[in-house]
């Protein structure tokens, strides 16, 4: 396996993938801008499950929805192990493979080592995809165990031990979408076979629909309009930020007729 020939931009565009990567991870998940995604106010909902759960006596269905929430885990995880092993056994055939992928039209000539890199860099995506699916449905299971421990006795604990088992299923959420965003990134990388620039247009267009889907859907709306209707607490936030906004506007026409006034 040698990497000494490839050309220089391609090694560029594979470094652009890792830091839009990276850069999406932060924004989306531990930016200030993070808030307004539908992961995090997906989280509220999550926040406000848990303290209607620890109020009813019969938690089944909820462990049973938590255990869907394992099989996806699992399904997901399972399906990056299996793509995991068929890319290291190509490893073995590359050449056969580089023959038949170059044949197909719009697929521009590539050496051996740059194939052995498309393929290297698809394992290492599948193998982030993989990490966060398991880890997601370990803090799954450890929600559900969460579940059942719950004192009965003493309503304070209750209420603050609702707001901790939030914070857990918010966890596995978090890694669940970053195991999809693995995903759609190594979707991205699929597009290197045909030519570098094609390989950037994915990366670009990966971008744009994890972007729309986690800051601009439809689902996203939907979900604050509920957010709204279930929490009045986070209504009036919003109405005495409304009203500050238009106090403000209101203060600065008033400076500027009396500025208007004075000239």
């Amino acid at each position: 396996m040698s990497f000494y020939n490839i050309p220089i931009f391609d090694w560029l565009a594979l470094v652009l993938l890792i830091l839009v990567w990276s850069a999406y991870t932060w924004f989306a998940d531990f930016s200030r801008w993070s808030k307004n995604s539908l992961p995090k106010v997906m989280n509220v909902h999550r926040g406000r499950w848990m303290r209607d759960m620890l109020r009813r006596d019969l938690r089944m269905p909820d462990v049973i929805v938590m255990g869907h929430f394992v099989h996806s885990a699992v399904f997901f995880a399972s399906t990056a192990i299996l793509i995991i092993g068929g890319l290291v056994t190509s490893l073995g055939s590359s050449e056969k493979a580089m023959e038949a992928i170059t044949a197909l039209p719009f697929v521009s000539s590539t050496s051996q080592g740059l194939w052995e890199l498309k393929i290297v860099a698809l394992i290492c995506a599948f193998i982030c995809a993989f990490v966060k699916f398991i880890w997601a449905m370990r803090l799954a299971n450890y929600s559900c165990v969460l579940f059942n421990a719950l004192p009965f006795e003493n309503r304070d604990i209750s209420d603050q031990y609702a707001i901790e088992l939030g914070k857990m299923t918010g966890l596995f959420a978090q890694h669940f979408n970053q195991g999809l965003r693995a995903n759609f990134f190594a979707l991205a990388l699929l597009g290197w076979w045909l030519n570098t620039w094609f390989f950037i247009a994915s990366i670009a267009i990966v971008l744009w629909v994890i972007y729309r889907r986690e800051f601009r859907s439809q689902s996203l709306i939907i979900a604050n309009k509920l957010m709204l209707l279930t929490d009045p607490q986070v209504e009036s936030d919003i109405q005495m930020q409304q009203k500050a906004k238009l106090t403000d506007v209101n203060a600065a026409g008033e400076t500027k007729n009396l500025n208007l006034s004075t000239t």
